[in-house]
């Protein structure tokens, strides 16, 4: 898998494969893709950036689709379990997911300056983790992982924010 988030790409290409990827994994899944979880997607792959749920609800209030936090919170938890979104901890945020309806483990890497996020391919079961989790026979279900550090922009000084 490869990552997305810190380099240059056709993102309007990007939009199109997600969405599609997403209404063919509800189609073949028979789940509901309503409009507002369709446009909370939407605006997730649009910004291609983490944002916090508050941020998404300015947008869906100045749509007219909802102006109250149950309904950005209910359509991210769609989004989120089904693996078409995830959680980035660390700014308690939201970030589309850029393999939807593939199994994999994300790792993200989370700029310190300018908070962006760029999404990997991790296997937790593996390496020093995997290891621990063996010899203390505990069983990996579930496993997040974010590494804070610079972008490339940041790093070159080239990030408006940095």
């Amino acid at each position: 898998m490869d990552m997305i988030g810190f380099e240059q790409h056709d993102h309007k290409r990007c939009v199109r494969t997600a969405i599609a990827a997403v209404e063919t994994y509800c189609r073949e899944h028979k789940l509901q893709l309503t409009p507002v979880r369709r446009r909370v997607l939407e605006i997730l792959l649009e910004r291609h950036r983490a944002m916090g749920a508050y941020e998404i609800l300015d947008t869906l209030r100045g749509e007219g689709l909802g102006s109250q936090p149950p309904v950005v919170y209910r359509a991210l938890d769609f989004l989120v379990s089904h693996g078409f979104a995830h959680k980035i901890e660390r700014l308690n945020a939201f970030i589309a997911c850029t393999h939807p309806g593939q199994e994999h483990t994300p790792a993200f890497l989370i700029c310190r300056l300018c908070d962006s996020v760029a999404e990997t391919h991790a296997e937790p079961t593996r390496g020093m983790l995997g290891r621990a989790a063996i010899d203390t026979g505990f069983s990996i279900e579930q496993a997040v992982v974010e590494a804070v550090g610079l972008c490339p922009q940041c790093r070159e000084g080239a990030h408006p924010c940095a």
